[in-house]
């Protein structure tokens, strides 16, 4: 058994187990051993009830008062236990475990592990581990590995196989370059894997982390670098001249572009006009306009007889760019064709005849697009919208689909020009940093949970106006184990407390992909006045008519995101509104939403957002939408990130295809990272 080995060379993987792994993306033992924890659970020394603090997690030593009791009309059988310690009184409870009640004995001293919540004026654990005194010495002031789950495969079982993975893979071989190594004081690699799951102490753990996230950010330089080299002399197959139809788009449009906007047409114009192959990123704000960018690259493919396509990263905004570039292009005869994974198989036979025979000269898609059946006539621009949502090796893919095409991206996340340039190494950049005239800032507001009625209203006042409403949840059912409010509940209640001649309906992202499509094109028709979503409808979704974007559990959300959700709304000529219902009493919570109101500008947004998480939030949500490392923080970590970028461009003017001996084991690692790893590293 070696790192590359299937994942079924461990002991007690079979054919069930697999199937289940296959989901978290582990299919070998080296995508098991770079499963990362999310975060460590720390035994500390247990305290007495009257020392806890509500929502803060710990070790409870208390005293069993009376038996446990069950309750059956719940949803779910709940176990509840009256406890007490010097003091104070504590309830636990435990959801769909009814066999608790035969192992809780009355008048036993137990350590209860969990969070302190209050429920109906009690302080309440929900769902708390069980220990004897006994059992928790052992466990004391060591470090657990937590890792993020899928229904099936549980802690216990990821621990047990990474141990034994460990215990059975030579780890001694290092990839790194010893030289490189020994510059940035970097732990073995042995070491490092072993200290990241289970570590000795939080110093150790850093330790490891630190070589690991180096380790990542190298090897994803070196193949931005590959492919930068690859990229940089390649002969432009599709020159094209400037087309009188993007003059005719322009001067028709019921507005004028920002300089911005303009500034960019012309680089993109100049990059396909020139030697080379255009391979450039525009990255703008929400609302900054960069579709009708791309909607004008796209015209001046068409008009110069090549074929152009554009791949959205959901089904519901592949349909609208299609009809908007069909309503676009019509007065020019320019020919779009959809092409997306939910249609029959006789409309997709249909889409890929179509676009065989040139018998079309726009594509719209998803990630069908890049399907083998897909064989394009002069394929000469690939458009990524929101480009973060597609893999390395998928970008490249589709480029392959034509003659090295040209290859626009756009990316609406807002990080710094410097660090864009690190981690877009092998695209030029155009920045649209301006918002158009036109639209009105967004005014925001926070609110607690009181203001509802009042929002309730508001959101009537502004549907009786003729305009439509977005309300988003985090969940899309409810939990026994989270407090938040879930899309299907919030519906049924907010059909109750607004007038019946309000068409209100829910969006998420379990439902299929033909009913999400079908709700949306009813919500962008209007016949739906409001829609209670989860962020499903965060990427893309246009509806310029919607002027309220209501947030309930505005503090579960990153900033990023948040913005981003915002940004559906202002599309209009309407003034529009944003309602962050905060549903947490920290002062934290409030101070983070604070600076959605003082400002819409993504870019402040972001910069506040790492600022606030801090740089010991090593482990927190992966919150700003870019850049899913598996370790690695491009905010966080971004003094490792740029030492590896300056590092793997000296190592590649050194030995451009590593063919030198000492470099072997990288090589083997950036082909198979080239192989494999551009599907899991999203850009």
């Amino acid at each position: 058994m070696d790192l590359y080995s299937e994942i079924t060379a461990l002991k007690g993987v079979g054919e069930k187990t697999q199937k289940l792994l296959a989901r978290l993306g582990i299919f070998t033992i080296e995508n098991l051993l770079e499963y990362y924890p999310k975060n460590y659970d720390v035994y500390e020394a247990p305290v007495f009830p009257e020392e806890i603090q509500e929502g803060k997690a710990a070790a409870i030593i208390c005293t069993v008062m009376t038996p446990p009791s069950v309750n059956h009309k719940t949803r779910v059988p709940a176990v509840t236990l009256k406890t007490r310690g010097p003091g104070r009184m504590l309830y636990m409870t435990w959801y769909n475990m009814p066999y608790l009640k035969n192992s809780i004995k009355s008048g036993e001293t137990y350590i209860f592990r969990g969070t302190p919540v209050n429920k109906r004026g009690s302080l309440t654990v929900e769902q708390p581990e069980i220990f004897t005194p006994e059992e928790y010495k052992e466990k004391l002031n060591s470090m657990q590995p937590v890792y993020p789950l899928t229904e099936g495969v549980s802690n216990k079982l990821l621990i047990r196989l990474i141990g034994q993975a460990l215990d059975g893979v030579d780890l001694s071989r290092e990839f790194l370059p010893d030289p490189v190594r020994r510059k940035y004081k970097l732990a073995e690699y042995n070491f490092a894997l072993r200290q990241i799951h289970f570590p000795k102490d939080w110093e150790q753990m850093l330790t490891a982390r630190r070589r690991l996230v180096f380790d990542e950010f190298f090897v994803f330089a070196l193949a931005i670098q590959s492919m930068k080299e690859q990229t940089r002399q390649v002969k432009n197959h599709y020159p094209m001249a400037p087309a009188s139809f993007c003059d005719d788009l322009i001067a028709g449009l019921p507005y004028q572009l920002t300089g911005a906007q303009m500034r960019t047409w012309k680089e993109i114009q100049a990059d396909m006009a020139s030697e080379n192959v255009m391979n450039r990123l525009i990255q703008g704000d929400v609302g900054s306009g960069k579709t009708v960018i791309a909607a004008l690259a796209l015209l001046q493919a068409a008009q110069n007889g090549f074929q152009g396509c554009i791949m959205a990263p959901t089904e519901v905004l592949a349909r609208q760019h299609y009809e908007s570039f069909v309503q676009l292009f019509e007065p020019f005869h320019v020919r779009v064709t959809l092409l997306t994974g939910s249609m029959t198989a006789r409309e997709k036979r249909t889409a890929y005849e179509k676009i065989a025979a040139h018998e079309t000269d726009i594509i719209v898609g998803t990630h069908a697009l890049i399907q083998e059946k897909a064989v394009y006539d002069r394929l000469a621009l690939v458009v990524t919208d929101e480009q973060h949502r597609f893999g390395v090796r998928q970008r490249e893919f589709l480029s392959g689909k034509g003659e090295t095409p040209h290859v626009l991206v756009m990316s609406a996340t807002p990080i710094p020009r410097t660090l864009a340039i690190i981690l877009y190494g092998d695209l030029d950049i155009s920045v649209i940093d301006e918002l158009p005239a036109r639209r009105l800032p967004v005014k925001n507001c926070v609110v607690g949970t009181s203001y509802r009625k009042s929002a309730y209203r508001f959101i009537e006042q502004q549907v009786r106006q003729g305009h439509q409403v977005y309300v988003i949840c985090p969940m899309v059912e409810e939990s026994e184990m989270m407090e938040a409010e879930n899309v299907v509940d919030y519906t049924a209640r907010l059909k109750e407390a607004l007038p019946s001649d309000i068409c209100i309906e829910y969006l998420h992202g379990k439902q299929k992909p033909k009913e999400k499509n079908e709700i949306m094109e009813r919500f962008g028709a209007g016949q739906i006045q409001v829609l209670v979503s989860t962020t499903v409808v965060e990427v893309g979704v246009n509806v310029p008519n919607a002027t309220v974007m209501m947030i309930e559990d505005a503090q579960r959300f990153g900033l990023a995101q948040l913005h981003q959700l915002r940004g559906r709304v202002g599309r209009g000529d309407a003034q529009s509104y944003c309602i962050f219902v905060n549903t947490s009493d920290k002062k934290s919570a409030q101070e983070r939403l604070e600076v959605l109101v003082k400002s819409n500008d993504g870019f402040f947004i972001a910069g506040e957002d790492l600022k606030l998480r801090g740089p010991g939030d090593l482990f927190g949500l992966k919150q700003s939408g870019i850049m899913e490392f598996k370790i690695g923080d491009i905010f966080n970590d971004m003094d490792l990130l740029k030492e590896a970028t300056q590092t793997a461009k000296a190592l590649i003017e050194k030995d451009e295809q590593l063919k030198l001996p000492q470099h072997k084991a990288l090589r083997d690692k950036l082909d198979r990272y080239m192989r494999t790893g551009g599907d899991s590293l999203v850009l």
